[in-house]
């Protein structure tokens, strides 16, 4: 009996030094990350030499809450060129549709326009959608971006002044979150805030993200039908990650302008959080390949709390738990202070939820074959593909 619980004591502290092992890795990534966060904003974009017409295109789905201010957004650009406004929907009573005819009312000086076409063209119907919204843009410069995005005044000024650099073929944006009232809609945009941008920006850093995401893609159509147009993207989960992939792959750079966008964050419960998130996370997984186990180092909290708890609350576990936590503090701070939200203090006990549940949704996300978008079910498969549950 004494030699099994010493044992099983041996076991259960072995385990609590690895927890600590870790926590300690992911300290100094935290630390790192919030040195990178600090310094990527401080480089200020350029202006562009000249204004080319630009085609924004916009697919919808829905009248998601913030939806309208998105759209007034990009009737107010400060951008000289000439722009049309694309919006497509795939289903006739869309409830979207309102808030485009009335967006065509209130701003009449504006080329607007609305595709409503029902047809699919593969399994993933926002590149569907958008394909359908191609057929009536009418310039060569492309800004593509999702309708839960929200931009300032100087946005297509800083993307424009990226794109007409040499060998760029496509400009893209870091995003924050912008939570709507709700806890749990907070929650999300901490996950954005805390966990995702600053493991872009460090990853971007060390050569170990090339991003491309949906937030904004902007190119020329000469790149766009270089890569397959849209069209060979429409059966990706990633496809904004597998675009990027494929402008790189013609020789074109990707620019990441220091400057940041919003994503609407509106979930009302926690269902809909995890919900979003697992398929966030799997995404991730799908575009990192093998490299996305070392990303649990980007969850130091909960080895810091079960090494600690592990060892019986030992002089040293305690230390890495506290480092742990003030490392997070620290770059939850400098977040704050690049997205303007600083005064945000009060709400720091929010942090260790937050990681707590970034952590299980990390570990869930080995174990998910199916994601759920826009209340349907696809299968993934290895290659970053995904076809309908009912296909399958």
């Amino acid at each position: 009996m004494t030699t099994h619980y010493l044992l099983q004591y041996s076991f259960i502290q072995s385990i609590g030094w690895m927890c600590l092992v870790v926590a300690v890795a992911g300290l100094t990534y935290t630390l790192a990350a919030a040195r990178c966060v600090k310094h990527f904003f401080r480089h200020p974009g350029t202006v562009p030499s000249n204004f080319p017409p630009v085609s924004i295109l916009k697919p919808l789905h829905g009248d998601e809450i913030g939806l309208r201010a998105n759209l007034e957004a990009l009737c107010e650009l400060d951008y000289p060129g000439e722009l049309e406004f694309i919006f497509g929907v795939q289903d006739p009573h869309d409830p979207a549709i309102a808030q485009v005819k009335k967006l065509q009312t209130d701003y009449p000086q504006a080329r607007i326009s609305l595709v409503v076409d029902a047809q699919e063209h593969g399994s993933n119907r926002k590149i569907s959608n958008v394909i359908n919204i191609m057929r009536s843009a009418r310039h060569d410069v492309l800004v593509l971006s999702d309708s839960d995005i929200g931009i300032d005044r100087d946005y297509l000024r800083r993307i424009v002044a990226e794109l007409l650099k040499p060998g760029v073929g496509l400009v893209t944006c870091l995003y924050r979150g912008h939570a709507h009232p709700g806890f749990w809609s907070r929650l999300g945009s901490m996950a954005i805030d805390y966990n995702f941008l600053p493991s872009v920006i460090f990853g971007m850093k060390v050569g170990l993200a090339k991003p491309c995401f949906g937030s904004t893609m902007a190119l020329r159509r000469s790149t766009l039908e270089k890569i397959g147009g849209f069209e060979a993207f429409v059966n990706h989960l990633a496809d904004d990650n597998a675009i990027g992939e494929a402008v790189r792959a013609i020789g074109l750079k990707i620019a990441v302008p220091a400057m940041l966008v919003t994503h609407a964050c509106a979930e009302h419960r926690l269902s809909d959080l995890i919900t979003h998130e697992i398929r966030w996370s799997r995404t991730i997984r799908q575009i990192a390949g093998a490299g996305f186990g070392g990303s649990v180092i980007t969850h130091p909290l909960p080895f810091a709390f079960a090494g600690a708890a592990a060892l019986h609350a030992a002089p040293l576990g305690v230390v890495i738990l506290i480092a742990t936590i003030l490392a997070r503090l620290y770059l939850r701070r400098q977040v704050n202070l690049v997205v303007g939200e600083a005064a945000k203090s009060s709400r720091w006990w929010l942090l260790p939820i937050r990681d707590t549940l970034s952590f299980i949704v990390f570990c869930a996300s080995f174990f998910v074959g199916t994601v759920t978008w826009r209340g349907r079910q696809f299968v993934v498969s290895a290659d970053g593909m995904m076809s309908p549950v009912e296909e399958v």
